[in-house]
């Protein structure tokens, strides 16, 4: 009886932690995990992400659990939609039908922003490759820098895939952190009298221009970078449904419960791939420090951009809305509008922010598809 016991503990997670010093490290990330939840919940940082990648990557650390979607199970093939670039497209549908791209439309000289954010993916591309990264594996990291995560897993399922679950958690993970890197990063470069300028509201877009620009910009856009057609075409296509009038229905499914089907499947099997063995290396640590350098470039390029602007501008730009270049959609937009208030509670600048903030997601999947020419 007392040998059933002890074989018993010996096959339960306890035992299994106690056998082996290596899961030690998967209690680190299941310490990890349950820190993205508490930042979810307590500070509101990307909860419908940061919730199901902070689950998963607790069910993935769990010894003898088969939740890990590196072993043959459900995970697995839960797994295989970000393997092999399903759900990145399928977000994008569901971001596409909740975009309204009518700030952009209005002020198109603030796609301008948008574009400048994407130094950020370019300069961190170099500073892998002076890391040693090979150019596949530096391309999928530079590409946090477009703070996109579903372009960030397409790109990197192609290119290194066997980087995935650091480069998709640190992509996220610097989404969330978004309130909290680009303030200090505004303020620094930004004078108060800078930061007090009130630009006009934007002018009305017709119907005829909202429907229009989504047939137009997937042209434009893809035959620059025909790589990023699956991409770019699921955001056009579902901006499409929503903006025509006449698939109200489709628009409404699509960013409603399946754009959020789809997030709980990719968030928990990103989660879930982030296993000790996979996440607690060099690489790793590597990626970690340069999507921070990423994010902090990004952001800064739309500043500078931004002021840059205003020389030669008779109607100046509030130079914070640059920040909102990155594509992480709405935070950098309602993050801009939060540091602006600081100094001035009327200043409403969020509409203004989501130009180059929507700019910033088709910038984002246009550099992807220009890195996957090149290096795919």
């Amino acid at each position: 009886m007392f040998a059933a016991i002890e074989n018993f503990f010996w096959s339960t997670g306890f035992g299994l932690y106690l056998s082996n010093v290596d899961t030690l490290w998967n209690l680190a990330m299941i310490g990890v995990g349950i820190t993205l939840i508490i930042l979810a919940v307590r500070k509101n940082y990307e909860p419908l992400l940061l919730v199901p990648i902070g689950f998963g990557m607790v069910m993935g650390n769990i010894p003898g659990g088969g939740a890990s979607p590196f072993v043959e199970g459900t995970m697995e093939l839960l797994y295989y939609g970000v393997k092999h670039e399903v759900y990145p497209p399928l977000i994008f549908l569901g971001v596409g039908a909740m975009t309204d791209f009518s700030a952009m439309l209005s002020q198109p000289r603030l796609i301008l922003l948008g574009a400048a954010a994407q130094v950020g993916i370019f300069a961190t591309y170099w500073g892998a490759l002076q890391l040693g990264f090979t150019a596949q594996e530096a391309g999928a990291i530079g590409i946090i820098g477009g703070a996109d995560g579903p372009t960030t897993i397409f790109i990197t399922a192609r290119l290194a895939p066997h980087l995935l679950s650091a480069v998709a958690v640190a992509a996220y993970g610097y989404m969330a952190l978004v309130p909290i890197i680009q303030p200090p990063i505004v303020r620094a470069l930004t004078t108060k009298k800078e930061r007090l300028i009130k630009m006009p509201t934007p002018r009305a877009v017709s119907k005829t221009e909202k429907i229009s620009f989504p047939i137009i910009a997937f042209l434009i856009c893809t035959l620059i970078a025909p790589a990023a057609t699956t991409l770019l075409g699921m955001l056009f296509f579902g901006n499409l449904l929503k903006e025509s009038g006449v698939t109200d229905r489709l628009a409404n499914t699509a960013k409603s419960a399946f754009i959020d089907i789809v997030t709980i499947l990719l968030g928990v099997s990103v989660g879930a791939a982030a296993t000790a063995d996979r996440f607690i290396t060099p690489e790793a640590l590597k990626i970690f420090c340069l999507g921070m350098v990423a994010f902090s470039v990004a952001t800064a390029s739309g500043v500078i951009f931004a002021k840059a602007m205003n020389k030669f501008s008779k109607n100046p730009i509030n130079p914070i809305i640059g920040a909102a270049g990155v594509s992480a959609v709405p935070m950098a937009a309602r993050v801009a509008m939060v540091t602006a208030q600081k100094d001035d509670p009327t200043n409403f600048l969020v509409m203004h922010a989501m130009a180059p903030n929507v700019a910033g997601v088709i910038g984002s999947a246009v550099a992807a598809g220009v890195l996957l020419s090149l290096l795919g």
